[in-house]
């Protein structure tokens, strides 16, 4: 049994940057190498049958079925440089960053907090999500090279921008169907004030995870600074 501030709950989501893992990381290194890669990435990728789908999404997400390789490029990138949560971007962005976590460009950070009850959770048998705007593909690779060492055993399961965006009421709705809990015995640990509310309006159990540089959150929402905060008792 696992309870927060007295309720029951039968899981526990996730949110990543800002939450498990400093923002820097994913600004700092996550992106850049993405960016600086994903032309030449593209050449080679684009040609083939993954690649011509991939970029099929990018003609479709912006209605222009003849839009050349170039051009889909050149869209990608604009997407990249104004940091849009777009699915297309997403999905290449996790592939480079598999090819930068396989050559050992860098390891993913993660706060010890983090680290240390995302393990102790899972010793505990409290089923554990992630959903985060980045795509399912590059939430395994991170949590697989992290400096804590791999913590793909612990997690259940990943959700990603496909779900539906983070900030609609909807998306935790079908996340709750998907894994045949009702809302109410969900709990959502994020940095962001507009997933927060979103969860909660689907009727799920919020908290507020307020990082070095987090803007301050609102007094309607509980907020720790550390997982060893949380009101969690698991017995």
């Amino acid at each position: 049994m696992v309870l927060f501030e007295g309720r029951p709950i039968g899981a526990i989501a996730l949110d990543i940057e800002g939450t498990t893992t400093d923002i820097a990381f994913v600004k700092n290194t996550l992106f850049p190498y993405a960016e600086a890669r994903l032309e030449a990435f593209m050449a080679e990728f684009g040609p083939t049958a993954e690649g011509r789908a991939l970029l099929d999404q990018v003609r479709a997400e912006v209605g222009n079925p003849d839009l050349s390789q170039a051009a889909c490029v050149a869209q990608l990138l604009a997407w990249a440089k104004a940091d849009q949560k777009v699915t297309p971007l997403k999905a290449v962005q996790g592939l480079i960053w598999e090819e930068g976590y396989r050559d050992q460009a860098y390891r993913s950070h993660l706060y010890a907090d983090a680290a240390a009850h995302i393990q102790a959770w899972h010793r505990q048998g409290v089923p554990l999500y992630i959903y985060s705007s980045g795509s399912i593909g590059a939430q395994k690779l991170l949590f697989a090279h992290t400096i804590a060492g791999d913590l793909t055993p612990c997690l259940s399961g990943y959700f990603d921008t496909t779900t539906g965006p983070k900030v609609a009421a909807a998306s935790y709705t079908k996340i709750a169907e998907t894994l045949g809990l009702s809302a109410a015995a969900l709990l959502f640990l994020s940095d962001h004030p507009g997933e927060l509310a979103a969860a909660r309006q689907a009727g799920w159990q919020v908290c507020a995870v307020q990082r070095p540089g987090t803007p301050d959150f609102a007094d309607d929402f509980r907020v720790v600074t550390d997982f060893g905060q949380l009101p969690l008792a698991i017995g």
